[in-house]
C-alpha cells in the first residue's frame, strides 16, 4: 500500500508542471535566441573585368594604377590602332567586431583593397599588383580602421580611419547608391580620410560634426591640411528632405605631402593628374583658406512614395590663397566659385531600375585663371588626394567617370572644375528590368560644354553614347556588358587640354564584360 500511494504521488506530480509548459517554453524562446549573437562580421566585395579600349598611358612606370583626366599628365592617350585588351580583378574586404561586452555601443571596422591586372608582377611589394605566375606579392592596401562608439540611441561617433563623404547619411549604415545621390553625390568629397566626428540620427533630422587631418607632414611645423565639416538634414515630410552644410579647409603645407611624388594642394603635380586649377604659385610657399557653404534637398529619394524623384544642391566656394616671399605677400587670390546639380526621374516600372533619369551639372569657370589675382572656378577634394572627389553615379562611362574600375580610372571631365574652365552638361539614361530583378538594360549619352574656351580650342567637349545588359544570377551576384563611345569635340582642338596634339585626338571608346559579387 505504501509503495501505491508513492507511485501515484509520482505520477500527479508532473501534472501541474505539464499545464504550465506552453508558457514556459515560450518563455524560453524569447531569451534564448535561435543563433548565438556573432562578434565578428565578413563581408566582401569581389570584381573582376575584361577590359577592351583604345586608351592607355604612355609612360610605362604608370601601367599599374592609372588615375585621373584623359590627355592629362598622367599622359593617358588615344590611339586609332592600339587596342588594349586585358583583365583586372579587385577584392574589398570588410572586417566588422562588436563585442558582446559593450552590448553593441563599440564596433571595430577595417576594410582593405587587393588589386591587380592579371599577369602584371609578383614576389614585390606594392599595391595594384601581383598576379603574375608564381604571385607571391605583398600588395594589400587599408583603406579604413575605424571605431564606431554609440553613447546613446540615435547618437554616434566615428573615430579613426574613415570614409569622408559630403553626404549628410552615415557611410556604414546607408546604401552607396544613398551616398551618391544625396548631399553633394561625393562631387567634392568622397574618399577616406583620419579624422573625428559626431553624428546624431533623430526621426526628423541629422547632423554631424567632423574633423580631419588630411596631411600632417612634420609634426613639429605648422605646416598641416585640416578640414572641418557641419552638415545638417531636415525631414520635411515623408518624401521631401532639405540641408545644408558648411566645409572648411586650412592648408599650410605648401604642397608638400600627397600621393607618390605628385605633391598635393593648390600648386602641386596632382592638379594635372586629376583634372583640376593649378594656381601659379610655383614653389613659392602659400596658405590657403577655403570653405564651401551649400544647401541640397531631396524628394523621393528611396523611389518609394511616388513615381516621379529628384535631388539636387547649390554649393559656393570661398577664400583666399597668398603665395610668400620671405614673410612679404607676393600674392593674394581670392576665391569664389559655384557648382550647381539637378537630377530627376520617373519610374516608370516595378523595380527602381525601370526608370527614366536626366542629371545636369553646372560649375563656374575663369577666363584668365588667377592672373588677375581672383580664381571664379570650383574647388573640390581632388585638389589633394586622389581621387578624393567621385562623380559616379551620372551613368556615363568616358565624358565622366564610371565607378565599374580596378586600376584605371580616367574619363575627359575627372574633377567636376574641369581644371578651372567649368562645365555644362549632364547625362541621360533610360533602364529597364526585361525580368524583374533579374535582367536589366540600358541606353544612356553624355554631353557637356566648356564655360570657357581653351586657347585654340572651342567650348563643346563632346557626346557619349553607352549602352548595358546585366543579368543578377542570385542576391547581389552578376554579370554585366557594358559599352561606350565618346565623339570628342572641338575642346579638345587645343593642345594645352589634348595631351600637347596639334589636332584633335581619336575618339575613345570602351567595352568591358564584368563579374560582380557582393558577398556576406
Amino acid at each position: 500500500m505504501k509503495y501505491l500511494r508513492l507511485l501515484i504521488l509520482l505520477l500527479t506530480l508532473p501534472l501541474p508542471v505539464l499545464s504550465q509548459a506552453p508558457a514556459f517554453f515560450g518563455l524560453l524562446e524569447q531569451k534564448l535566441p535561435e543563433r548565438p549573437e556573432k562578434e565578428f562580421q565578413f563581408l566582401a566585395y569581389y570584381y573582376n573585368h575584361g577590359m577592351f579600349t583604345n586608351m592607355y598611358p604612355e609612360n610605362d612606370f604608370l601601367k599599374g594604377q592609372i588615375i585621373g583626366r584623359l590627355y592629362g599628365q598622367n599622359t593617358t592617350t588615344t590611339s586609332d590602332s592600339l587596342r588594349p585588351f586585358f583583365f583586372e580583378q579587385r577584392l574589398l574586404p570588410f572586417l566588422i567586431y562588436q563585442p558582446k561586452l559593450f552590448d553593441g555601443r563599440a564596433i571595430l571596422r577595417a576594410s582593405f583593397e587587393i588589386d591587380w591586372t592579371w599577369g602584371d608582377v609578383s614576389y614585390g611589394v606594392g599595391g595594384n599588383f601581383g598576379s603574375a605566375v608564381s604571385s607571391d606579392q605583398v600588395n594589400i592596401q587599408t583603406q579604413n580602421v575605424e571605431l564606431e562608439l554609440i553613447p546613446a540611441k540615435g547618437w554616434a561617433v566615428n573615430l579613426g580611419l574613415q570614409r569622408m563623404y559630403d553626404t549628410p547619411f552615415n557611410p556604414y549604415r546607408s546604401f552607396f547608391d544613398q551616398l551618391t545621390t544625396t548631399g553633394y553625390r561625393l562631387m567634392y568629397w568622397g574618399t577616406d580620410g583620419v579624422g573625428i566626428n559626431l553624428r546624431r540620427d533623430g526621426d526628423f533630422g541629422r547632423w554631424k560634426l567632423g574633423y580631419y587631418q588630411l596631411y600632417e607632414n612634420n609634426v613639429e611645423e605648422n605646416d598641416d591640411v585640416t578640414l572641418m565639416e557641419a552638415t545638417y538634414i531636415q525631414h520635411l515630410g515623408m518624401a521631401l528632405d532639405w540641408g545644408g552644410s558648411a566645409y572648411y579647409v586650412r592648408d599650410r603645407a605648401n604642397g608638400e605631402g600627397g600621393p607618390s611624388v605628385l605633391g598635393q594642394g593648390l600648386n602641386s603635380i596632382l592638379t594635372g593628374y586629376n583634372g583640376t586649377y593649378r594656381f601659379p604659385f610655383g614653389a613659392d610657399p602659400y596658405k590657403a583658406d577655403v570653405a564651401w557653404l551649400g544647401t541640397f534637398f531631396g524628394y523621393n529619394s528611396q523611389y518609394m512614395m511616388s513615381p516621379w524623384f529628384a535631388n539636387g544642391f547649390v554649393n559656393v566656394n570661398v577664400g583666399s590663397a597668398r603665395s610668400y616671399t620671405g614673410n612679404l605677400v607676393k600674392r593674394d587670390i581670392s576665391i569664389l566659385g559655384l557648382g550647381a546639380n539637378l537630377r530627376a526621374g520617373y519610374r516608370y516600372g516595378q523595380t527602381p531600375n525601370d526608370a527614366l533619369i536626366v542629371d545636369l551639372l553646372y560649375t563656374s569657370g575663369d577666363r584668365n585663371g588667377a592672373s588677375d589675382d581672383k580664381y571664379a572656378g570650383v574647388l573640390t577634394g581632388n585638389m589633394w588626394g586622389t581621387p578624393a572627389a567621385l562623380y559616379i553615379s551620372h551613368g556615363g562611362y568616358l565624358l565622366f567617370p564610371h565607378a565599374n574600375v580596378v586600376n584605371r580610372y580616367i574619363s575627359a571631365v575627372t574633377d567636376i572644375s574641369n581644371l578651372g574652365y567649368g562645365i555644362l552638361g549632364g547625362t541621360l539614361n533610360l533602364s529597364r528590368d526585361f525580368v524583374p530583378n533579374k535582367l536589366q538594360g540600358k541606353l544612356g549619352t553624355a554631353m557637356a560644354w566648356s564655360n570657357v574656351k581653351p586657347t585654340g580650342g572651342g567650348d563643346f567637349m563632346g557626346v557619349e553614347a553607352n549602352g548595358k545588359v546585366a543579368y543578377q544570377f542570385g542576391p547581389f551576384m552578376s554579370v554585366e556588358l557594358h559599352g561606350a563611345y565618346l565623339w570628342l569635340g572641338d575642346f579638345f582642338d587645343s593642345p594645352s587640354v589634348n595631351g600637347g596634339f596639334e589636332q584633335r585626338p581619336v575618339d575613345p571608346f570602351t567595352a568591358f564584360l564584368a563579374f560582380k559579387w557582393l558577398m556576406f
